[in-house]
Parts: structure tokens; C-alpha cells; sequence
């Protein structure tokens, strides 16, 4: 097989495994979630409470899909009213590195932005 040849197939493979990814965690909600899952399990109101701006309904469907996935553990407490619990599983704890990345790029992705909107706002005088 010649370079190009190689690189396209690896590059194809990355480009599907990132895609499985994203299938996975992808879209408003889903990663949110598991940030809120990473610190310890919670119940649903909770979640609901802690991930802002997501309906009951949307909660649910995510909830459900990521439980699908494998990545989350729904356990109903013999309580009255019935309380469900959320955690991650074993599986859903190989995506904390992820989740850690992710946060430590945002945070220096904003401090980035955010100095560079200062240097605009106040750009430094030259002397010549």
C-alpha cells in the first residue's frame, strides 16, 4: 500500500471511531449529564435541577439512550413517592479522561478568548 493509501485508511478509521463517539455523546445534553454522573450518583429531579434549561422528557429520552450505551446504571429506590437514581457504570467511567480533557480545554479556550476580547477592547499603545 502506498503513504496516501495508508493515511486514508487511517484516517477513515479515526474519522468513524470519532463518529461512534459522538453518536454516543454527542448533541446539548448527553455530556452534561455525564459531567453531573462523573461527581457521584443522583437522582433524576436532581439532574434535572443541575443540567439547566433541559425538560423532563429530554432528561428521560437521554437518560435512556445513555443507558443503552451501557455508560449509565437507572436504579428505582423502594421509596415513597419513587425515587430513581442515576450513576455511571463501570463502562460509563472510561469516558472521566474524556470528560477531563474536554474541561481542561475549555477552560483555557475561554481564558484565550476572553483575553483576546481585552486586547481589543484596550489595545496597548506603541511608542516608536
Amino acid at each position: 500500500m502506498k503513504k496516501g493509501e495508508e493515511f486514508s485508511e487511517h484516517c477513515k478509521t479515526q474519522m468513524l471511531s470519532i463518529q461512534d463517539t459522538l453518536d454516543v455523546m454527542g448533541g446539548k445534553w448527553k455530556i452534561k449529564i455525564l459531567t453531573i454522573l462523573y461527581f457521584g450518583e443522583t437522582h433524576f429531579m436532581e439532574l434535572q435541577r443541575r443540567v439547566n434549561g433541559i425538560g423532563s422528557k429530554m432528561l428521560s429520552q437521554e437518560l435512556r439512550d445513555l443507558e443503552t450505551n451501557g455508560l449509565v446504571k437507572r436504579t428505582v429506590l423502594d421509596t415513597r413517592p419513587i425515587t430513581v437514581e442515576y450513576e455511571l457504570t463501570p463502562y460509563g467511567t472510561t469516558l472521566k479522561d474524556i470528560i477531563e480533557d474536554m474541561a481542561i480545554w475549555g477552560a483555557k479556550h475561554r481564558t484565550k478568548i476572553i483575553q483576546e476580547e481585552k486586547q481589543k477592547d484596550h489595545p496597548q499603545k506603541v511608542y516608536a
